[in-house]
């Protein structure tokens, strides 16, 4: 089974889907950068049709210099599953995606199913805080990622999963500046955002690598006591990439999707 590429007009804006598999819908929304790619996505692709959109400015997406912040990135998410003509799909977000997906989640939960929220960013918690990426050498981001760094090293380049050093760094040089838009209004979170998880009604899944460097798991239980009706699932011995080192999380995952 192969993915497809789908394109949607949003507001003037090229947005490049991928899709693959039958069966409900779940959107699924990427983190701050697009590196590790969406096979991952293959271990849902039997029980559900996932959407995976590249972000305004990711990716094969087109640039989107208007954006100013997450609200921005919350209203393009909406009309998006509006365009793709999709009936409550699940919504599934990692890391900065989580952080996206919760807030569409607080502000329009009603139009999607279950939510899964993988190592969610946003929170910016200060009891327990994220990695600082500007104090983290480049050679040392992998071990940031995964707690196996061979699975995160694959990516970068040189790895197997990295087409060359010129398309990573064309990458990364365009996907800079569009993360850059996202975080101007308030950094990688917002000051309220513990404040609208109440808001959220649907059943939630918070899921975290137990050896995570970048957003620590220790902040699943504030997640977990703040949504209403969510539970939490801890991976062992996975970090950050938590369903790219262990197939069983993307597992777990579909069998709450489905339940």
């Amino acid at each position: 089974m192969e993915f497809e590429t789908l394109t949607q007009d949003i507001d003037g804006v090229r947005t490049v889907v991928k899709a693959i598999g039958r069966g409900p819908a779940v959107l699924a929304l990427h983190g701050a950068a697009t590196l590790e790619g969406h096979e991952w996505a293959r271990g849902l692709a039997d029980r559900f049709r996932v959407y995976l959109p590249f972000h305004p400015g990711f990716g094969e997406s087109g640039e989107a210099p208007h954006i100013a912040g997450m609200q921005d990135m919350v209203v393009h998410n909406l009309h998006l599953v509006k365009a793709l003509g999709l009936d409550r799909p699940h919504l599934v977000g990692h890391s900065m995606g989580g952080w996206m997906a919760a807030e569409i989640a607080a502000v329009s939960g009603e139009q999607f199913g279950k939510l899964v929220l993988n190592a969610p960013a946003g929170l910016n918690h200060p009891d327990h805080p994220g990695a600082d990426l500007g104090a983290v050498p480049p050679q040392e981001l992998p071990g940031y990622l995964a707690h196996n760094v061979e699975v995160a090293a694959r990516y970068f380049p040189g790895g197997s999963e990295c087409p060359s050093v010129e398309d990573f760094v064309a990458a990364r040089q365009k996907e800079g500046p569009a993360l850059g838009n996202i975080l101007k209004a308030h950094g990688f979170g917002h000051p309220n955002l513990g404040r609208w998880l109440s808001r959220i009604p649907n059943e939630t899944l918070i899921v975290w690598g137990d050896k995570d460097r970048m957003l620590p798991a220790s902040q699943a239980p504030i997640w977990e006591k703040n949504i209403p009706n969510a539970l939490t699932l801890i991976i062992k011995e996975v970090g950050h990439f938590a369903m790219q080192e262990d197939p069983r999380t993307v597992t777990a995952i579909g069998d709450f999707l489905a339940g």
